[in-house]
């Protein structure tokens, strides 16, 4: 009977992954709520049902879902994610890092993880560790237009022009409808007009 219901809770949750994966957010979420409350305490259907909630953009209840999970199993590597990545959208930077090295701990190497934390961690002042977390980031995942994003940015602010121009125009032609990147690209430009504009001015000095 124990592995009839087990047999029975991991397909509910295949099917869920499945339907997430399909965009379809809340015939998932139906289908993981009524797990929770034959089990409450299924920490994986508490993860899943973090991860549609933020898709949705619902960070309240991605949040409680999320913190519920950690509650339950401290070495729940998604939701020490999603609880960073919420801070990061709130500009929380050091609970932030914090969620987030933990959720590095227990799921290295992990590019989406990397990238949160690399920002995170350049927000709060360490450049140069940012920078190099964003960079391993990258490496795992080369073709991620909000990677690149990030560190174009990121190389931006840090004054570093040709190369933040080059990761940010990588990163329209992935993502053509990015208005981060589109902005930065705008901001790189007009660095760069600025630049040459100045050494006008002092060769005619």
């Amino acid at each position: 009977m124990q592995d009839s219901t087990q047999e029975n809770t991991l397909r509910k949750l295949e099917e869920a992954e499945q339907l997430k994966l399909d965009g379809k957010y809340e015939v998932a979420l139906e289908i993981l709520e009524q797990l929770l409350v034959e089990d409450p305490q299924n920490v994986s259907a508490l993860e899943e049902v973090a991860d549609n909630e933020l898709s949705l953009e619902r960070y309240e209840r991605a949040s409680a879902a999320a913190t519920r999970a950690v509650a339950l199993d401290s070495q729940s590597y998604m939701g020490h994610y999603i609880l960073g990545y919420l801070h990061c959208q709130y500009s929380r930077w050091e609970p932030a890092i914090t969620e987030l090295k933990e959720a590095n701990t227990l799921q290295p190497n992990n590019p989406e993880i990397l990238r949160c934390l690399g920002w995170a961690l350049f927000s709060v002042g360490q450049r140069t560790q940012g920078i190099v977390t964003l960079e391993r980031s990258l490496n795992l995942d080369p073709e991620n237009s909000l990677t690149l994003c990030d560190l174009g940015a990121a190389y931006l602010k840090t004054h570093n022009v040709p190369k933040a121009k080059a990761l940010l125009q990588h990163s329209l032609d992935l993502d053509p409808g990015n208005i981060r990147a589109f902005k930065c690209v705008q901001d790189a430009e007009r660095m760069e007009r600025q630049r040459r504009t100045s050494k006008q001015r002092v060769r005619q000095g």
